[in-house]
């Protein structure tokens, strides 16, 4: 189980406090006191679960969660805050937060919602996807196959679609010609083929901002491609 937290949290006494018992607990812990910096740090990092307080300086909590929805960063929030009022944790929870724990909580009822979330993080299969992807200026509705860019619609023929939702399905993995044939187009083997090389040319052409010089589909020297959403 992956066990990188980002602890978003002004009170320092608490912030140490828990920050002491998760990492006795296994966990690898990053803080921040404010809303700002705990947003820069979950876009530019790679957290399996965020605690997040409410009541922050700059960008409050609900902003934060917001902005990280809005991204289409669905790492798992677990939001933490003094108010109780049943309005405010509707509102987090429909901003996308996981879960909410209001102050004082049992440090072993959160290390218990903790291990939950990240046990069904894990136990989620790829193939269930339904939902938005997001990388650079592109949105994927996988479920509806749409893909927008910049806002605009891109026609994707179906088997572009279906090796763009491929390469989101095994993202950072260095994937062969032959194994894109296969799991794409169900050809069990093919020589002298350039099918993979011309559907990558065209979905470069139509997702990448400078497709001679791709960001996100990249070329692996010798084995074939990767997808990277986030470079």
């Amino acid at each position: 189980m992956n066990r990188q937290i980002l602890l978003i949290e002004d009170e320092v006494t608490l912030s140490l406090l828990l920050r002491e018992r998760l990492e006795k607990e296994g966990y690898s812990v990053t803080t921040c006191k404010d809303g700002e910096q705990g947003l820069a740090q979950a876009i530019s990092g790679t957290f399996n679960l965020l605690l997040l307080d409410v009541k922050l300086p700059g960008k409050n909590g609900f902003d934060v969660c917001r902005e990280l929805r809005r991204r289409c960063i669905n790492v798992p929030v677990v939001m933490l805050t003094a108010r109780g009022d049943v309005k405010d944790r509707v509102k987090g929870l429909k901003l996308g937060a996981d879960d909410y724990l209001p102050k004082p909580f049992e440090v072993a009822e959160l290390l218990a919602r903790i291990e939950a979330l990240l046990r069904r993080a894990n136990n989620s299969p790829p193939q269930l996807m339904d939902s938005v992807f997001c990388f650079g200026n592109v949105i994927v509705d996988v479920g509806k196959e749409e893909v927008l860019r910049d806002g605009l619609s891109v026609e994707l023929t179906a088997k572009e679609f279906g090796l763009l939702r491929y390469f989101i399905l095994n993202p950072d993995q260095r994937l062969s010609r032959q194994v894109l044939l296969e799991q794409v187009w169900g050809y069990k083997w093919l020589l002298n083929t350039r099918t993979v090389d011309l559907h990558i040319a065209q979905l470069r052409q139509k997702l990448e901002v400078n497709p001679k010089k791709p960001r996100h589909i990249l070329t692996e020297f010798r084995s074939g491609y990767k997808f990277v959403p986030f470079p």
